[in-house]
């Protein structure tokens, strides 16, 4: 007894002696200023143990060893370590970085600081990019970058269409995306890339800026960060997600029934007012007014519907002073507004490891995984609902022969087509499968500590498509139906590899700073495509039969097997050097080899140069000015988005008059194209400066790019047909200018303020001696002259409506055109008493030449607030769904003309009459169809509330968690008639919608 009392006494003294050796540490993170830094990273070295400091900068650890050493880290400043020497309260100050504060940026094959840019760059953090509920990251950047236009696309999963300072080529012969450039992978678009992974987006706006990437890069480069853990971090978790709501907005009203119906007895139509009377007989005479069929329809309301959105996401961050990991799950579903299977969703699997393996050697690797199924939208359904008569109904009982469903038809009342939309919504079934995997690795050498590094970089993209269309059977009536089921597949694969390798050396000696760079890239891309067609599934209504291998008739002639291969090996190599902070010099050279094309290399440079004013003494001592830099650049870069040279021999029969007789002939020719990559070269004047205790931000940018060498269609005299050739010249130019204001009015009140604008003129500077270049169709036609921009909408200007007979006597040209009051007035350009197509002029462009944006921040205490305003003018809409008529007369249009028509003496002057509406002369391409396409738009609103680390909830403490609340694109105000003012091409015929969101969002950090 007395032995286990000994041992018990002596396991005690024991394990207090232990304890003893145990601390609680407590203490405070500040900044120099002695403020408070909540959220710093405050770890116990070599172990898994640490916390954050919360609002206060406070933090405690418990348990912790007398001997041990705690690593403080928080952006924005040094990381520093400190021995713990058996203190019980240690209270950290930390040193700001001043390269971070310096505002460091992403930059080819690199980074740098913003105040040794000579280029123009804009970046965009993450915390302004999670304000907007999207499913493609580049959406969030509207209205927030000037020079940057982006037009939204409605349908679920689609991307928005962006340019970087207008187009530098002609449409059709090459893309005007810019270069997405993803952890230094390229991409054409980022539609797979989950925006919460996503830590910063630089757009490379003027060609020095791009240069460095080669002939990819002529639209401008957009550089992604995905996000990364941290050295010396302890685990971070984060949950990001949203749940909400999207809303059809300015929605299209259409002629209603009794509109219609007036319209339809004014015109004249003997078969339009019997088509009325086939309708009362069909469905009844409505109780109101018993002159209209009692069927009022609203197609647009029918085919809508509310949609849902949702975005979850889990991150995992953090490392150790050898490893630094980043994980992440993502997945990402959204409806469509349009009422049928149609939709987008999305899993994304990401993740980043950085190891050092030894003082000299880091590795690295990162991986995204994306696989989406798309449902696409019959997108005929929205021409077919703008002109849908009202007068009939979405289903009919009266039509028994119908099937599978008794839609009705408009054919039962005597129209020629079936005009209902519901058919098309429901018997296809359009399904997109993309599995795409982005692979990275790395191995940076550190060769001579902090001045001389090697990196050799691996990236590899693969993507598959697995596209499966399905054309279901239906009957309404004979003139509206599909007899025969039908399955089409599409397979197609993407590899892209591209190898880089960069040696960077830096040095300072004295007052010198020296950057140099040199590097090799190797690129292999490659496609591969197959796609067959086959009809009469054996069953429609179950998917295991839709497969081509089920039809009963495969159709040869749609069975297609392509592909392609490219190589491409470039050498680059870039200087940048300053002096005293003062004097800035860049420079960039890029030789370029491509497969491609019949020329194989083209060679590129660039060269910038910056004067830091500020740091001269004639500026030192003035009480507003903390940094004012002058920069210019100029730069050459070509554009391999142009098509390959192509072509063949060709005979042609043509009869030409020789001596005033009428000879045939035969013409041999050659219509090869020898193309090559077109060349862009742009000079950029900028300001960056920050004045006021840096509270006030201004950058300024005038720019000029000139495409040379553009490739255009080449006419032959004698010959039909064109051929494209590398002989065009087009010129973007435009003013950018960005400021910001950010307040620290309290320590619980602050707010920021920043707008932007941008001017844009895109001009056609040279045709190769062409007098102009068509495009669109005969019937609405577009045309580049030089001078003017390219493919401006080109027809009649409208002056007014004739209003009486007197005013159409008093006209020849009224007289000898047979015309009456309600047909329009055009104006008689050449003065020579004729209206022809020697009186069509340029009647504007789709090309915004004004775009801008404001910006507003409020944050008190624990709430934030935040908005967001975007708009612009000078660009037009062609309205093709009302010049439609020219084609049919039969259907319904909308209510703005409707109410606005001529219909009496002083009833309009700008729009015609019902009558006129069905004549040529007032169908012939005019200023009536060519809209105005301004808007102003209110882009977001969002309101979050911050729970702190630690706060107290029902006696529990929480997490950081962020709670908000947005809308996105509320409001939105415009002229034009239809559902929204953003058309890429400038041509409204079948425009996805684009919806409001509402979303309630959840951000937890543990």
């Amino acid at each position: 007894m007395k032995n286990k009392i000994t041992f018990l006494l002596l396991l005690l003294f024991y394990c207090s002696t232990i304890f003893a050796q145990q601390l609680k540490v407590s203490g405070t993170v500040s900044d120099q200023n002695g403020i408070p830094l909540p959220g710093a990273s405050v770890i116990v070295k070599n172990s898994t143990i640490g916390v954050q400091t919360d609002f206060d900068g406070k933090f405690t650890l418990e348990n912790i060893s007398k001997s041990a050493t705690l690593v403080i880290s928080y952006l924005g400043y040094f990381t520093i370590e400190q021995n713990v020497n058996g203190q019980s309260i240690i209270n950290i100050t930390l040193k700001e970085d001043a390269q971070t504060l310096d505002e460091v940026v992403v930059v080819g094959y690199g980074k740098m600081n913003v105040k040794d840019l000579t280029s123009s760059i804009t970046t965009i953090k993450a915390e302004e990019i999670a304000k907007t509920p999207t499913g493609t990251a580049m959406q969030a950047l509207q209205g927030k970058v000037p020079g940057l236009q982006i037009v939204s696309s409605g349908g679920p999963g689609d991307s928005p269409t962006i340019r970087v300072r207008g187009i530098g080529s002609f449409p059709g012969a090459g893309s005007s995306a810019p270069l997405y450039v993803v952890d230094g992978m390229f991409f054409d678009n980022i539609d797979f890339l989950n925006p919460s992974d996503i830590t910063s987006i630089s757009v490379l706006k003027d060609a020095s800026a791009s240069a460095i990437y080669g002939v990819k890069a002529a639209n401008g480069v957009v550089l992604i960060e995905t996000k990364s853990g941290g050295y010396n971090k302890i685990t971070e978790v984060v949950y990001d997600g949203y749940s909400g709501y999207q809303v059809a907005q300015n929605v299209l009203k259409m002629a209603n029934a009794e509109q219609f119906t007036t319209m339809a007895l004014e015109s004249g139509s003997a078969a339009d007012i019997s088509f009325i009377a086939n309708a009362m007989q069909r469905y009844g005479r409505s109780r109101i007014n018993p002159n209209i069929p009692n069927v009022n329809t609203d197609w647009y309301k029918e085919i809508l519907r509310p949609a849902t959105i949702q975005n979850h996401s889990i991150g995992v961050t953090g490392g150790s002073d050898k490893a630094s990991y980043s994980i992440g799950l993502n997945y990402f579903e959204q409806e469509g507004i349009l009422d049928m299977k149609n939709q987008y969703e999305r899993f994304n699997l990401r993740s980043k490891l950085d190891f050092k393996a030894t003082d000299w050697l880091t590795i690295g690797a990162n991986m995204i995984l994306s696989n989406a199924t798309k449902f696409n939208e019959e997108s005929a359904a929205w021409n077919q609902a703008y002109f849908a008569v009202p007068i009939i109904p979405i289903y009919d009982d009266a039509n028994t022969d119908a099937w599978p469903i008794n839609y009705a038809s408009a054919q039962s009342i005597g129209y020629r087509g079936g005009q209902n939309p519901f058919p098309a919504l429901t018997y296809n079934n359009n399904r997109d499968k993309t599995r795409k995997i982005l692979a990275n690795f790395y191995m940076e050498f550190d060769l001579i500590p902090k001045k001389l590094s090697f990196k050799t970089t691996y990236n590899h993209s693969f993507a598959s498509l697995d596209a499966r269309n399905v054309d279901l059977p239906y009957y309404i009536t004979n003139g509206f139906q599909r007899s025969i089921s039908a399955v089409t597949k599409r397979s197609e694969t993407f590899s892209n590899q591209i190898w880089d390798n960069v040696l960077t050396y830096n040095d300072k000696f004295g007052n010198h700073n020296l950057t140099v760079m040199l590097g090799s890239s190797f690129r292999d891309d490659a496609w591969n495509m197959l796609t067959a067609r086959g009809e009469d599934i054996p069953s429609i209504d179950q998917e295991v039969a839709w497969y081509i291998s089920q039809a009963g008739t495969i159709n040869i002639a749609s069975v297609s097997d392509g592909g392609s291969r490219q190589y491409g090996l470039s050498y680059f190599g870039r200087v940048s050097y300053n002096f005293n902070d003062k004097y800035l010099l860049y420079g960039t050279l890029r030789a370029d080899g491509s497969s491609k094309y019949q020329e194989k290399w083209g060679y590129f440079p660039t060269i910038g140069a910056g004067w830091v004013l500020s740091e001269e003494n004639f500026m030192k001592g003035n009480n507003f000015t903390d940094y004012l830099k002058l920069r210019a650049s100029w730069g050459q870069l070509g554009n391999s988005n142009v098509p390959a040279s192509d072509g063949a021999n060709t005979t042609s029969i043509v009869d030409t008059a020789i001596d005033d007789v009428l000879v045939s002939g035969t013409v041999a020719s050659s219509t090869f194209s020898s193309l090559k990559w077109e060349l862009t070269e742009e000079t950029n004047i900028g300001i960056t400066s920050r004045f006021f205790n840096n509270k006030l931000t201004l950058d300024a940018d005038y720019f000029i790019r000139d495409t040379k060498e553009a490739v255009i269609p080449v006419g032959f005299p004698l010959i039909p047909g064109s051929v494209n050739k590398s002989v065009g010249s087009i010129r973007n130019a435009g003013f950018e200018l960005a400021l910001s204001w950010n307040n620290q009015i309290s320590d619980n009140l602050s707010y920021n303020v920043s707008t932007n604008i941008s001017t844009l003129k895109n001009e056609v500077l040279d045709l190769y001696g062409q007098e102009y270049i068509d495009g669109g169709s005969a019937e609405f036609r577009q045309r580049s002259y030089v001078g003017e921009p390219l493919l401006a909408f080109y027809g009649r200007e409208v002056i007014g409506v004739y209003q009486n007979d007197a005013q159409i006597q008093a006209d020849p040209v009224a007289v000898a055109n047979g015309l009456v009051p309600g047909d329009l007035i055009y104006k008689d350009q050449n003065n020579d008493d004729l209206i022809d197509d020697g009186d069509r002029v340029i009647l504007g462009s789709y090309l915004p030449s004004f775009m801008y944006g404001l910006n507003i921040g409020i944050n008190y205490k624990n709430f934030e607030f935040s908005t967001s305003m975007m708009g612009q003018t000078g660009n037009k809409i062609l309205n093709r769904k009302r010049g439609e008529l020219i084609w049919t007369s039969d259907g319904n249009l909308d209510a703005d003309l409707a109410i606005n028509r001529w219909h009496g003496e002083g009833t309009s002057n700008s729009y015609p009459s019902s009558a006129g509406l069905r004549k040529g002369w007032n169908q012939k391409m005019n200023d009536y169809f060519v809209e105005d396409g301004s808007f102003f738009r209110i882009q977001n609103i969002q309101i979050a509330y911050n729970f702190k680390q630690g706060s107290q909830f029902v006696g529990t403490k929480i997490p950081d968690i962020r709670l908000s609340l947005t809308a996105e694109r509320p409001f939105t105000f415009f002229k034009y008639n239809g559902f929204n003012p953003e058309v890429a091409n400038g041509i409204d015929t079948q425009t996805y919608p684009i919806p409001a969101v509402y979303t309630l969002g959840v951000n937890i950090k543990i």
